[in-house]
């Protein structure tokens, strides 16, 4: 894994509210956005490739492909900084959410891992 940090950092897709990322990053975590990476509109497959290149757990709403792609990434060995797939919640409960395992769980725990909240 590259980027190696103790504490989690975030990529959130496309279809996860930009307010979560300034919620989460008011508290001091590290969180980029597909639209500051300069990448929207490509496919999970290139969302997911492009997180785990860099080091960091992508957080979406998208349950089923990202699921596939777990399951995928594991037949053929390859290896993600996490997956944290979020239920259509207010911007402020994802937050939360966020926040709870941020503080909880360390970055290394997250590796090849999907979480729900």
């Amino acid at each position: 894994m590259t980027n190696f940090s103790l504490f989690i950092k975030l990529y959130l897709d496309e279809d996860v509210d930009i307010l979560v990322a300034d919620l989460v990053q008011a508290r001091g975590f590290d969180v980029l956005t597909v639209r500051d990476a300069g990448l929207l509109a490509i496919a999970d497959e290139e969302q997911l490739e492009y997180s785990a290149k860099i080091g960091r757990a992508i957080v979406t709403h998208n349950r089923c492909d990202y699921e596939e792609l777990a399951k995928l990434y594991f037949e053929q060995g390859k290896t993600h900084s996490g997956i944290i797939i979020a239920v259509r919640r207010s911007p402020y409960e994802i937050a939360r959410r966020l926040l709870t395992i941020l503080n909880q769980i360390a970055a290394d725990e997250i590796h090849n891992q999907i979480r729900y909240i």
